[in-house]
């Protein structure tokens, strides 16, 4: 067996951990597939998680399930003991656990080298985890001071620990998302809410979705495997690329990240795919006629509208979608005091919490740090396109279009970052093209204190919303 991996992994060009990690990453989709015929609610949850502790064993070994149950015990621990706290209390606990994690393992050298381990699959489950505590923790306030989301996502009686257990594990979510409520989970086991055949009908075909997503995958792995041996991240320290002008450089900087993204493309739409089979993912119907369902809670990326974005405001809209809207619920939102706006401050801090959680590798802080300056300037950028009166659409049309191109060189520069990690090659890289995409968002956001337009106005009906 172990021959046969060996030649599979050479074949495609992968490590044979990684190709292990593959194998069963697919196979969750079967699995999610056949939880649709498990009996009863109880089998269901147990299903869920002896299913996703053998697969993490499968891809990971033992140690992974151990590094699993740690978090997840102190995050129920913490929902029994202490409840009034347990939202904060397990927030730290299970960050704390992961940054040790993080430090021990040093995963990002591996994932760079074309390694794995389980530290990947413990980043999405702490999410979870955490999630779970304060939407418990939520179920103790009164509904007047929540917002319409902690409303919906609360949990007024403590999920038992089979069912906590297969919300954690479920359809292999935990290997690389999407992230998803505990409330959502438990409706969809028991047939509830959108969910539920006697209020809405019959169930919404997965299929159609599932193959377009599976067809997905397949292109995007396709040309993530055709890019990559032609734009490697050792290029950046190699002699040649020092020796090239500074468009070549910046345009290898562009191409090497466009290249990057696909890989995440690929393992995303495989998830996608397994949350829609298994039913989780449907949000309900479409206002078309006829109506078709919806699968937005499996679709962690809108690729073009990454690749096409008119702003770096909608990136977080359109990648690592779930996560973007875990930071957004339980960071974003939360650090803003009542009857206040949001500002800097907010942003900057979620952008934080997300490089802790990706690891502790100057790169990760660089990269998001980066990311709150870029969406910064474009805000700035946004605010003075909505000033312009509609009898200078030309001008208006050219901001539009300085924004997207303005996020296109920022964000491509910023996730150099991202992918070599070390301090030294990401200033290196940076510094190669002059720091042009630190520079340019901070001479906007300046310029934003100085060039001040005034406010367009708004409808009757667009202020009562």
């Amino acid at each position: 067996m172990e021959l046969q991996l060996d030649s599979m992994a050479g074949a495609i060009g992968v490590s044979v951990p990684v190709l292990r990690f593959l194998l069963c990453f697919v196979t969750t989709i079967p699995v999610s597939f056949l939880w649709r015929f498990v009996p009863g609610r109880l089998a269901k949850h147990l299903y869920s998680a002896v299913s996703g502790f053998l697969l993490s064993y499968l891809s990971f070994g033992f140690s992974s399930n151990l590094h699993f149950l740690v978090p997840m015990l102190l995050g129920y621990a913490s929902m029994v003991l202490f409840r009034s706290r347990c939202g904060v209390l397990t927030f730290f606990l299970g960050f704390g656990y992961l940054i040790g994690c993080h430090v021990y393992y040093m995963s990002g050298d591996a994932w760079k080298e074309g390694g794995i381990d389980a530290t990947g699959a413990l980043m999405v489950l702490t999410l979870k985890v955490i999630s779970c505590a304060i939407n418990y923790n939520d179920g103790l306030l009164k509904e007047e001071g929540l917002s319409e989301t902690q409303k919906k996502n609360r949990l007024i009686k403590l999920p038992s620990l089979i069912e906590y257990f297969g919300y954690c594990l479920s359809c292999g979510s935990h290997f690389a998302g999407p992230v998803y409520e505990m409330k959502d989970y438990l409706n969809w086991t028991e047939g509830k809410g959108i969910w539920s055949h006697s209020e809405n009908g019959p169930s919404p075909s997965p299929y159609g979705a599932m193959v377009r997503a599976l067809l997905q995958a397949a292109f995007c792995m396709a040309l993530y495997l055709y890019l990559v041996p032609q734009h490697p991240l050792s290029r950046f320290t190699d002699p040649i690329y020092q020796g090239w002008g500074f468009w070549k450089r910046l345009s290898y900087q562009f191409m090497a990240g466009f290249t990057a993204r696909w890989k995440y493309y690929f393992i995303w739409s495989i998830s996608e795919a397994s949350i829609i089979i298994s039913g989780l993912g449907f949000t309900g119907w479409t206002e078309s006629s006829p109506p078709k369902p919806r699968w937005d809670r499996a679709k962690n990326v809108d690729i073009l509208g990454v690749e096409f974005a008119k702003s770096a405001v909608e990136l977080p809209l359109v990648w690592n979608i779930q996560v973007s809207t875990w930071l957004r619920r339980y960071v974003y939102e939360r650090l803003v005091p009542r009857g206040k706006k949001a500002g800097f401050f907010q942003l900057l801090a979620t952008q934080t919490v997300s490089a802790v959680w990706h690891g502790l590798y100057p790169g990760y802080i660089i990269f998001f740090v980066q990311s709150a300056l870029m969406i910064a300037g474009s805000r700035v950028i946004y605010r003075w396109q909505q000033a312009i009166p509609p009898t200078m659409g030309l001008f208006k049309k050219i901001l539009v279009f300085l924004n997207f191109a303005y996020t296109v060189l920022v964000l491509n520069y910023s996730c150099v970052g991202f992918m070599v990690l070390s301090l030294h090659e990401t200033i290196a890289s940076y510094g190669s093209v002059y720091f042009i995409g630190t520079i340019v968002p901070i001479v906007l956001i300046l310029l934003g204190y100085i060039i001040r337009p005034a406010k367009p106005v708004r409808s009757k009906a667009r202020k009562e919303q």
